[in-house]
């Protein structure tokens, strides 16, 4: 099956930047989407929700004089997480403000709602749904999602714990359409890898994380660059769904990374706190296993450029491996 027209053919390399809590805001994904990546951001991001329309406005607004004054460059779509949880009660605010602006990707995490994606369909929107699992790529698929974002394990902020290979294969057994894969890719050669797995597009948040765009602490930039895989610690403490997070900021919160209590998960909380106070929940910084590559404070655009290079010589790599040898003939 093709690729839908918003997840082609305007893109500089087959990635999607994952929305990140609190990170993501309309610099990072006006930066990524010049760079010729879908850029992306959680709607609960822009608060209060009246901000929601002024994000939008000017991400749109910014891409499109961009374009016209570079007529040659590659600008990428964005793309707006909701988070479809009963607990989100902007929910029916944001999908009206997304629904005007036209927003043309739409991911959805937490739950698979007909009425949110027959929303974004009425005006030729897509639905990206992610999953953890096979069988809820099944359940999103059957309620109307266009694609899956398959997140495997070792993937920054919410994740599951399935091998990579293991989850795009069971989807793709049975499900043509568009298929992301999310997972400690913070490196060219990842996002090959994920092609070659079965997926369409790498889902990438982590490496944009110390970016200069990224709204993030000085503290948490410094700290995706100066960790590695080792230092990711996977608790569903701090929002009732299980997640990878900073060894370094988990201790800097008082608390113990290495015995951290189980969440009830019927009470999720997504940034207003709950199972732990507002402010420690704020300062529990989300990152996935691939943070390892990640060693300097960048521009989106030369960490794309970087991306890129690292992709290009990969798929050259690859070529040369599997290249058949010449049979050399013996002579009589």
């Amino acid at each position: 099956m093709a690729l839908p027209a918003a997840l082609s053919g305007r893109l500089t390399l087959p990635v999607v930047a994952s929305p990140m809590f609190i990170s993501s805001g309309p610099e990072l994904v006006i930066a990524q989407c010049q760079a010729g990546v879908i850029g992306s951001f959680p709607a609960l991001n822009a608060r209060p929700a009246a901000l929601l329309e002024d994000w939008l406005a000017r991400i749109t607004e910014e891409n499109a004089s961009y374009a016209a004054a570079n007529p040659d460059a590659t600008v990428a779509p964005f793309a707006v997480n909701q988070i479809v949880h009963r607990t989100n009660d902007r929910l029916e605010h944001d999908m009206d403000v997304i629904v005007r602006h036209r927003v043309p990707i739409v991911i959805t995490s937490l739950g698979a709602r007909p009425e949110i994606n027959d929303a974004v369909h009425s005006y030729g929107g897509i639905v990206l749904h992610d999953v953890i699992s096979n069988d809820f790529a099944r359940k999103a698929v059957e309620k109307g999602a266009d694609g899956i974002i398959a997140v495997a394990a070792g993937a920054g902020g919410h994740a599951g714990t399935q091998s990579p290979f293991a989850l795009v294969q069971e989807i793709r057994e049975w499900f043509a359409g568009p298929v992301l894969l999310s997972g400690a890719i913070a490196h060219g050669r990842s996002i090959l890898a994920a092609q070659a797995a079965g997926a369409d597009l790498a889902y990438v948040g982590s490496a944009f994380l110390s970016t200069v765009e990224a709204v993030a602490a000085a503290d948490y930039k410094q700290m995706i660059i100066d960790s590695s895989a080792k230092d990711i610690v996977y608790s569903n403490l701090f929002t009732g769904v299980h997640g990878n997070y900073l060894r370094g900021s988990i201790i800097a919160a008082g608390l113990d990374p290495d015995n951290l209590p189980h969440a009830d998960p019927s009470v999720m909380n997504f940034g207003s706190g709950g199972n732990v106070s507002a402010k420690v929940w704020r300062d529990i910084w989300g990152a996935g296993q691939g943070i390892g590559a990640i060693k300097e404070n960048l521009t989106v655009a030369d960490l794309v450029i970087r991306l890129k290079g690292q992709y290009e010589e990969a798929r050259q790599d690859l070529a040369r491996k599997t290249r058949t040898p010449e049979i050399a003939v013996q002579p009589a």
